[in-house]
């Protein structure tokens, strides 16, 4: 086998590597690691092609084992045949790819003879700006930003109440650029010592940047019930199952005596204009009887054929409710629908994936004595999408159904990327899903509690609203681009040189 064959398989294996640093693994160093290993094969590449290659294999490694699991909404769940689901995540693994390959090739083409600069400046910078354009390119896909391993407990997660997760990214590459150099400075002693130095300086100071509060509590802390009813995703929307689903979630809630109960994403089987009238009685009832609220995911149809995946509130305080806004391609929404529908429902079958984008500028819920900034499943995924709501929202909640995840890691891949959206913005969270993972979340990112997957659970606890921005609530992603695009400038040779 020859070496360059060798090289791309050890690119391709380190990517691989690096999901140990998520959940529910929580490595936090793997991904530090795995970027020192890449940065060490671009080292030895003669040619941006060749790092360009390297890149994408360590990126193909990461994402076919990180997101593989997406095989079970389109097999299981979405009847895709097997063979197919298998081709589709392939390619959109390949596309995911291309990030680092990019990476990889300007890197080569702006910083080749400056090996110093590229590692400190070059490879952190041009990471992050690609992380930030995956977040938002053909919509988005934001999973495995390697930012996002770091929460709750990593020591740079301290910068992400400062520079957002794409922030934790670039100083999560900068201390792999730093372990690079020093393995790599053999001959110097003073630059190995300046390089060990200035590794534990950022280290520190992630460590010291999370003993910082940014936000203030405010008010009495209340009650809250997440009832988390478990139907699996081939069971939730069959019509037998109607009676059934409501009665369980009847159940759960009489034994609820929260200030705020949630039920998660589409939680009852029918539309919100089509809701039986007794079914509102008794949810207003019940709000009335203990002066409180429910929020309940459900669909709704407010004109004929038009439906918005939401959240409606019952009880004490007035109704109110939230219209889903980032929608899911392929699984809410079919881009170019007139000419995409027939060949995407050839092969897959997933209810309501006509669904409508709810308005951007939505406002918190006032319930419970709170202002509540309420998002459905993957909009959570997004963390600049939440600032327009603060510093107004006093608590965080998030309304999942990843039942189409089945038993597989990418549900706790979810809950961290939720863990991280506390972190960003100081605000505790409430999370509800169908089969899990249900949990509470603090200020800090860190667990309050959870409830098992694949189980009926009622999860009562205690949550405190918060008041205050913190930094990235004031600038969101400008200041992280802004630091990432001023390196590069000051840093890229006015001519390129030459490959």
């Amino acid at each position: 086998m020859k070496l360059p064959a060798l090289r791309e398989i050890l690119a391709a294996a380190s990517g691989a590597l690096t999901v140990g640093g998520f959940a529910p693994y929580h490595f936090w160093p793997a991904p530090i690691l795995s970027m020192t290993v890449l940065m060490l094969l671009w080292r030895h590449t003669h040619s941006p092609v060749i790092a360009a290659r390297l890149g994408f294999f360590w990126g193909l490694g990461l994402f076919t084992c990180g997101v593989g699991w997406i095989e079970i909404s389109l097999h299981d769940y979405g009847g895709m045949p097997f063979l197919l689901a298998v081709a589709a995540i392939l390619i959109f693994c390949v596309g995911m790819s291309l990030y680092p390959a990019l990476v990889g090739y300007l890197t080569y083409l702006f910083f080749s003879n400056r090996p110093k600069t590229r590692w400190l400046v070059g490879v952190p910078a041009l990471w992050t700006l690609a992380e930030w354009m995956r977040d938002w390119f053909l919509t988005g896909f934001p999973w495995l930003s390697l930012g996002y391993a770091q929460t709750p407990h990593g020591p740079l997660a301290g910068f992400a109440p400062i520079l957002g997760v794409f922030g934790v990214t670039g100083t999560s590459v900068l201390a792999s650029g730093l372990l690079t150099t020093l393995v790599t400075a053999h001959r110097d002693r003073h630059s190995r010592s300046y390089m060990g130095l200035a590794f534990l300086v950022l280290m520190g100071t992630g460590w010291a940047l999370q003993q910082v509060s940014w936000t203030q509590a405010i008010g009495p802390s209340i009650s809250v019930n997440l009832l988390q009813g478990n139907f699996s995703q081939n069971e939730k929307f069959q019509p037998e199952n109607t009676d059934l689903i409501v009665e369980r979630y009847a159940e759960m809630l009489k034994g609820s005596t929260g200030k705020l109960v949630l039920m998660p994403e589409s939680a009852l089987p029918y539309v919100r204009q089509q809701m039986p009238e007794s079914q509102v009685e008794q949810f207003e009832r019940y709000g009335y009887e203990h002066m409180s609220d429910l929020l309940v995911g459900m669909f709704s149809e407010p004109d004929r054929g038009q439906y918005y995946n939401s959240v409606y509130s019952f009880g004490h305080s007035p109704s109110q409710f939230y219209q889903k806004v980032h929608l899911v391609p392929f699984g809410e929404f079919i881009p170019a629908e007139e000419l995409l529908k027939p060949l995407i429902h050839n092969v897959l079958s997933i209810p309501l994936d006509s669904q409508q984008r709810g308005d951007p500028a939505q406002r918190p819920l006032r319930v419970g004595g709170q202002w509540v900034a309420v998002s459905i499943c993957y909009e959570d995924a997004f963390g600049e999408e939440l600032l327009h709501e603060l510093p107004q929202a006093t608590l965080l909640a998030n309304f999942t159904n990843d039942a189409w995840f089945g038993n597989s890691i990418g549900p706790e891949q979810h809950l961290q990327m939720a863990q991280t959206r506390s972190l960003e913005t100081g605000r505790e969270m409430m999370r509800v899903t169908n089969t899990g993972v249900t949990a509470l979340i603090d200020e800090k990112g860190a667990l309050i509690s959870r409830a098992p997957r694949g189980q009926i659970f009622n999860l009562a606890g205690m949550v405190q609203g918060f008041s205050g921005r913190t930094p990235f609530v004031l600038v969101g992603n400008y200041g992280i681009l802004g630091i990432c695009i001023v390196a590069l400038v000051l840093t890229i040779p006015l001519s390129r040189r030459r490959p």
